[in-house]
């Protein structure tokens, strides 16, 4: 197929096959995300239909990389040998002093974490190292074997509890489980009445339900915590979403209406000019409970959902692994936070840049691999072909093999880093437990 005959399949698929509703800008030009609403899984079972409908062999890159932007970047990535080359995705130029230098950008993977260090950015503190506790961070495994990445059990205390620890802010809680959601609405109008200049307000709300903001995950509820504060306009809030590099003004019945929603409860409150540097001696800690050497809990998961969708014992279907499994990319970008604890401790040992370069290759390979993993699974749940599941789980051996070493690397690091903090001393313990 050339390329035109792609974008025509492409649209037909959307249309017959999808059902999808968001078609009215469908072109070459249409954007996949902007214009067409289609999210991350929503292009995995696009490729995929083009593969079993249309017979399209896809190449391994086109699961892989989802940087695409266009109906017409997927079809040139797709259709590659039709007279012009895929367009190579654009990357942000680095530093001549690599990563000793201004790191060229900052991942946003984690909405909490990216609020609270939102205001550590803007006092000039170092971030990175909270984002330990993102790439193992926490997420539930249903009583019917779904992948939740937020669920009404997620609780984020223990993020709390280093924040504090280690920069020295109070993080409040001004959200009270033990109110109504119209008690907690009245208390935050309170707050942000009565808001300090330098104060931020995080607040959780239903993004599924403010359609004007972009949703690359498309979920249904989808939690998400954002920074918000009053304008000089009664009826417009001044919104910043530090996780997806977003700010402006959105209608404030509009932001009640997504925190009013039963499938979100939370807020905190924090002054980032109270914020200092960590000492070494907190960080020694926080990396020790932060890390989990000996399991990849979103590997083992997802071996687990596998499992029980495969055994016909158990009573689920198997073409149903898909939609258990549909989170998942929620879930694998928090693998990206692996940069930042690899980025933190390269430039505190000053360690060589191509090291680091050669570590992030390996991450790449790690978030792209459970992309791909993710594909067969959703092939799997279309074909219910059995003799494939041996194959997906010898593909979940190897990224717990690759995520194995990614560790065992951080953990050389670590101990590297302990080695040559002289303010340690010797009694700092290797491993202290998580706080509950």
């Amino acid at each position: 197929m050339n390329r035109m005959a792609v974008v025509e399949a492409i649209g037909t698929i959307l249309r017959e096959e999808m059902r999808h509703a968001h078609l009215d800008g469908f072109g070459p030009q249409a954007r996949l995300n902007e214009d067409l609403y289609l999210d991350s899984v929503q292009l995995l079972q696009l490729i995929l239909a083009l593969e079993l409908t249309h017979g399209l062999a896809i190449p391994e890159e086109a699961i892989a990389r989802q940087d695409v932007a266009t109906v017409a970047d997927l079809a040139a990535l797709l259709a590659p040998d039709d007279g012009e080359p895929a367009a190579e995705p654009t990357v942000p130029e680095a530093s001549p002093e690599g990563v000793h230098g201004e790191m060229p950008y900052d991942l946003k993977i984690h909405c909490f974490v990216s609020c609270v260090c939102h205001g550590l950015k803007a006092e000039g503190i170092d971030h990175r190292p909270f984002y330990a506790l993102v790439w193992d961070a926490e997420f539930t495994i249903t009583e019917e074997f779904r992948l939740a990445y937020h669920s009404d059990t997620t609780d984020h205390e223990s993020f709390r509890y280093w924040f504090e620890r280690l920069y020295g802010v109070p993080l409040d809680a001004w959200y009270d489980h033990s109110r109504s959601k119209e008690e907690n609405v009245a208390a935050l109008l309170g707050i942000l009445a009565r808001r300090a200049p330098d104060e931020c307000v995080m607040v959780m709300l239903d993004m599924f339900h403010l359609p004007e903001r972009e949703n690359k995950f498309n979920q249904n509820p989808f939690p998400h915590y954002l920074l918000v504060e009053l304008t000089d306009d009664p009826a417009l809030w001044q919104v910043c979403d530090p996780d997806f590099r977003w700010e402006g003004r959105i209608e404030r019945d509009k932001l009640l209406h997504a925190i009013h929603q039963p499938s979100v409860a939370g807020g905190y409150r924090y002054d980032p000019s109270l914020a200092r540097p960590p000492r070494d001696a907190d960080l020694a800690a926080f990396f020790a409970a932060c890390f989990r050497p000996d399991a990849n809990p979103l590997i083992d998961a997802v071996r687990a959902i596998v499992g029980a969708h495969a055994d016909e014992r158990g009573g689920l279907d198997l073409g149903d692994v898909g939609e258990a499994l549909r989170e998942l990319p929620v879930v694998t970008i928090r693998k990206w936070a692996y940069e930042h604890g690899f980025a933190f401790f390269w430039r505190a040992l000053r360690w060589p840049h191509a090291g680091f370069e050669a570590i992030c290759d390996e991450i790449e390979r790690l978030v792209e691999g459970l992309t791909a993993l993710h594909y067969a699974v959703l092939k799997l749940a279309k074909t219910r072909e059995r003799a494939e599941i041996a194959s997906i789980l010898a593909r979940l051996d190897a990224l717990d093999a690759l995520e194995f070493s990614i560790k065992r690397r951080l953990d050389a690091a670590f101990e590297a880093w302990r080695t040559a903090r002289p303010s340690l001393g010797e009694g700092v313990p290797a491993r202290e437990r998580m706080p509950a």
